[in-house]
């Protein structure tokens, strides 16, 4: 009996094979395995993984695998450091935020300088204090805004602040996402 060898095909990620446009006015330097990109809004830095070789052509920045294996994890982590490359590109360029808004009686933000102060209905103030690279604003005293150039980080500290007090489910006070919706339930009847 003869034995048939036929050639696999090689799926890549869907994100992977997107190419990253980076805009006018971002510089982006490649040195090896690692990528710094310098915008308006700031400058980030980013190390690929040893899987990935990233590539400028023209405007673009191509993301491929190193070998050209069938191993699952190759081909995602092309989709990974593809994202990462593209959010560190628009970080750079538009920048990251987050809004936040404080529901209940009593419930206020006040932002001074690397401070958050927040009354929530504790006995005691909360501070936070603003780690670097994010930057919070408070347009109202119900209101938080946290901008960054990082995604990541920019979700991470507002996530921070959220935890603080949650949404609670029958009267929906506490700190939420703006565009966040809560699901309230139906209180006990007599």
């Amino acid at each position: 009996m003869a034995t048939v060898t036929q050639e696999k095909k090689i799926r890549i990620s869907r994100v992977g094979k997107k190419p990253v446009t980076v805009p006018a006015g971002v510089d982006v330097t490649i040195n090896g395995q690692h990528i710094a990109c310098k915008g308006k809004k700031g400058s980030a830095e980013l190390q690929v993984h040893p899987w990935v070789v990233i590539e400028q052509q023209g405007q673009d920045l191509v993301v491929n695998a190193r070998q050209l294996t069938n191993d699952p994890k190759h081909r995602a982590m092309t989709g990974t450091m593809r994202a990462l490359l593209n959010n560190m590109v628009i970080g750079v360029s538009q920048g990251f935020e987050r809004k936040l808004q404080l529901v209940g009686v009593g419930y206020r933000a006040q932002a001074q300088g690397k401070v958050l102060n927040l009354s929530l209905g504790f006995s005691h103030p909360v501070t936070f204090k603003v780690p670097e690279g994010v930057a919070i604003e408070t347009p109202t005293q119900t209101e938080v805004v946290v901008r960054g150039v990082d995604k990541q980080q920019v979700g991470e500290v507002a996530a921070k602040i959220r935890a603080y007090r949650p949404p609670e489910p029958y009267k929906g006070k506490g700190v939420r996402y703006t565009d966040e919706t809560i699901v309230l339930k139906e209180a006990k009847k007599k």
